[in-house]
């Protein structure tokens, strides 16, 4: 009996720690999860800010507007297809996107496989040149980028536009450090089946390395949709403006149309979202798969 006396104190306090701790397991999760919600609402408002104030008529900046707006209107999305090519403009910029991402997936993951799966002396430093290129700013480039361009007459054109895009050294880093996760017993049973690199290279590299292509896919299309500096420099002509340029230049000297210019800048926005929702679950597994933090 006496034993049970004992005991039964020592129970009543394994238990009433564990309690605490599950409590305090709780409040770290609810605290977590809280901060998560504030910084959702953090990074959201801006943009929700932004269709409240396209949908606003006659707003500016010294006037907040509401968070419901009294008198909703879609008069700015009209007013920017009515009085400028925005149509053209978004066509531009879509086009741009699209060859710049479909020459960047062919060149960084062509590139990719030879840095991974085809080794030659002195590999490892022509890979490390290459990605040191990574921290050379468009800045330093523009001068010279532009004095070749004017040799080869492609100034204020699409192909000189998107040529010193379609090699990317972030693209090849991102897809080698994925074809190093392949097996290589993959690529060996491939080759006593007769397969050659190109078979390997199409029928087994490329399916298991999807997450991984679908990254390279958002950041390209977003690096081209995204890009203003290059297009200013080479595209001359206001039918071949893209969207960034284009909503550059809806804002006035003096006074701007804020409501107009919220307008583009949320038709600039859709399409990105859209591709990163699609892609979300992708984009995730490329970016914990190639170890980039």
């Amino acid at each position: 009996m006496a034993d049970m006396a004992l005991m039964t104190p020592r129970r009543l306090s394994t238990k009433a720690v564990r309690s605490r701790e599950a409590k305090l397991r709780m409040a770290g999760v609810i605290a977590l999860h809280a901060v998560i919600i504030l910084g959702a609402i953090a990074m959201f408002f801006p943009f929700l800010w932004t269709i409240i104030t396209s949908l606003t008529p006659g707003a500016s900046l010294t006037n907040t507007p509401a968070l419901i707006p009294a008198n909703p209107s879609l008069g700015a999305y009209q007013q920017l297809f009515a009085e400028r090519p925005f149509a053209q403009v978004i066509l531009n910029s879509l086009t741009l996107a699209v060859i710049t991402t479909v020459v960047q997936l062919v060149t960084s993951s062509t590139a990719a496989y030879a840095f991974s799966r085809l080794p030659f002396r002195g590999q490892t430093a022509v890979f490390g040149v290459y990605l040191a290129t990574m921290m050379i700013p468009l800045q330093v480039l523009i001068v010279p980028l532009f004095a070749e361009l004017k040799t080869f007459g492609l100034l204020d054109t699409y192909l000189g536009a998107v040529l010193p895009t379609f090699a990317s050294a972030f693209g090849i880093f991102l897809l080698r450090q994925a074809i190093n996760q392949v097996p290589r017993e993959l690529d060996e049973a491939a080759t006593l089946d007769g397969a050659g690199h190109f078979r390997i290279f199409t029928r087994i590299i490329l399916p298991n390395i999807r997450p991984a292509i679908a990254t390279l896919v958002v950041f390209a299309f977003m690096g081209s949709w995204n890009s203003f500096l290059w297009p200013l420099v080479v595209l001359r002509s206001p039918e071949l403006q893209t969207l960034p340029i284009a909503l550059a230049g809806l804002q006035g000297q003096y006074t701007s149309q804020w409501d107009v210019i919220m307008a583009g800048s949320v038709i600039s926005v859709l399409p990105m979202l859209a591709l990163y929702i699609f892609a979300q679950k992708y984009v995730i597994q490329g970016v914990a798969s190639s170890g980039i933090k």
